[in-house]
């Protein structure tokens, strides 16, 4: 059992940043995947940042050059520094972890960027 909780999240306004932080309760070297997700309303759950551990990180298109995701392995924790956010950013963004066959999700951390 992996347990994931998710901080960071909040209301900013567009061109802001905001850091998304995501603490495991076991080492995160033991995790075979770590990502962020984001759920718009009305929309399905989308793959924003992602990476099996040791190797390189996938961005969607959406947020290459703006959103940079890294890991703090003393920390146990995952991050997603998201830059010149734009009102199209606004979700819940959620924390996975796969360990083995299972997938884990945090809680989810609201994001919401106003014009």
């Amino acid at each position: 059992q992996v347990q994931l909780v998710e901080s960071g999240g909040g209301l900013v306004q567009a061109g802001g940043s905001l850091r998304l932080s995501c603490t495991a309760s076991i080492s995160i070297n033991s995790i075979d995947y770590m990502g962020w997700y984001r759920q718009a309303p009305g929309k399905q759950r989308e793959l924003v940042a992602g990476a099996p551990t040791g190797a390189n990180t996938f961005y969607h298109d959406s947020v290459k050059g703006r959103f940079t995701m890294s890991r703090n392995v003393a920390k146990n924790t995952l991050y997603l520094q998201m830059n010149s956010l734009n009102p199209e950013d606004t979700a819940v963004y959620y924390c996975c972890a796969m360990l083995t066959t299972l997938t884990y999700w945090g809680q989810g951390t609201q994001v919401t960027v106003s014009s």
